[in-house]
């Protein structure tokens, strides 16, 4: 098969040839777009899931069927070492230039931007030196007295309103779409659930549209209480066998190849019906595969190849991040897991190391903190990565 015509795209964020399996997500957008649009009340959303499960890609998506309607979109990458202005003000300085092409008032638009660059400014100290403050570079005046209090709560919802005051003047929206959303700091968290609150008691068309690892809800819910009512949630999770066999079909079909039916059998064994591991295992049987239909055998023989791509791009450089306390931890979940998904008893991890509670829970904690686990419910731990604990056992 020629390499050069090979569709799959396994990468982080890449988007696959076919976004199979997420129409459900996408139609439900489609009229969040449309009822904010029209002055409807309508929660923001969050996408939770294990990573490679498209969560960033499915975000993608999302910004760009806001463009397309007309809206204002701004997305960004949830960092733990850094506070919200900088980001945010990036992103909602795109979705104003998005919306101030078609806004026929260039003064209103220049307060907006005033506005903003105020907020923008705050994310240095009163008494940083000029070589220490960032430039946010909005060329237009600053505009005190407005999102520049130095309260992240308060500078928050003022300068939600203003930004969505200026897409309700276009009959529009704005939306914010927000990676890694777990990631945030606490006081981020609650002046982000506090600004949502209070736009969606007006009606203001500006959507927060987050995405994280699966207790990305439970960290939301301890900011603020009503963040369980506040946003709605949806759980991304591994496609279903004929959506995966669509995202592997359809694009092979349009390079006039096909799988037969023992491979899709043998590749979504393999995969689990992931779409990073359905992208990566698709790519190393096509180029494996001397002719099409690309058989079982082809998807056998390309395996050790997937599996070494994924070993060090997907599963390695995570492993890596661990301290050998942390591994030892790590190691101890796939063996009482067998090396399946499933969330395990720290208790039980204590008892296997043979040692006490109470002296594992600072690798648990750095565990949590470096995004490699996540906690199931209490007292039980689970891998953010799918088949991890596989790769570990093959490891050992």
């Amino acid at each position: 098969m020629d390499p050069v015509r090979n569709p799959f795209a396994p990468g982080a964020g890449q988007r696959p040839p076919e976004l199979a399996g997420r129409d459900r997500e996408l139609d439900a957008f489609e009229i969040v777009l449309e009822r904010v649009a029209r002055g409807r009340p309508e929660r923001s959303l969050v996408l939770t899931g294990l990573r490679g499960v498209g969560k960033t890609v499915l975000l993608g998506e999302l910004r760009s069927m806001a463009v397309r309607a007309g809206w204002g979109a701004g997305k960004i990458e949830a960092r733990p070492d850094a506070d919200l202005r900088r980001p945010l003000s990036a992103a909602l300085h795109r979705a104003i230039r998005d919306l101030a092409v078609r806004h026929p008032d260039g003064e209103r638009v220049a307060e907006v931007l005033g506005v903003l660059k105020a907020f923008a400014l705050r994310s240095a100290p009163a008494d940083a030196k000029l070589r220490d403050r960032w430039q946010p570079g909005i060329d237009v005046p600053v505009r005190t007295g407005k999102a520049d209090s130095g309260d992240i709560e308060i500078d928050l919802v003022e300068l939600f309103t203003e930004v969505a005051t200026l897409a309700a003047d276009l009959e529009t929206g704005v939306a914010i779409l927000i990676d890694e959303m777990q990631d945030l700091r606490p006081d981020d968290v609650s002046a982000l659930c506090a600004a949502c609150h209070e736009l969606s008691q007006s009606r203001s068309p500006l959507v927060v549209v987050g995405a994280g690892l699966p207790h990305l809800p439970a960290v939301l819910s301890a900011s603020k209480s009503y963040s369980e009512r506040l946003f709605r949630y949806a759980r991304i999770g591994q496609l279903d066998r004929a959506d995966a066999d669509f995202a592997l079909l359809a694009p092979a079909e349009r390079e006039d190849a096909t799988f037969d039916v023992d491979a899709l059998d043998t590749l979504y064994e393999r995969s689990g019906g992931y779409p990073y591991f359905v992208q990566a295992y698709g790519k190393a049987a096509w180029d494996a595969a001397p002719r099409t239909p690309i058989s079982a055998a082809d998807v056998k023989m390309a395996a050790p190849e997937a599996e070494a791509e994924l070993a060090v791009g997907f599963f390695g450089s995570r492993f890596e991040r661990a301290t050998p306390a942390e591994r030892e931890y790590l190691r101890a979940m796939a063996e009482l897991t067998d090396g399946r998904d499933e969330p395990v008893g720290t208790s039980g991890i204590a008892e296997h190391l043979e040692r006490r509670a109470s002296s594992l829970s600072p690798a648990r904690d750095s565990l949590l903190k470096k995004g490699l686990v996540f906690s199931a419910q209490r007292g039980q731990i689970a891998f953010t990565v799918p088949h991890f604990g596989r790769y570990l056992l093959a490891q050992a």
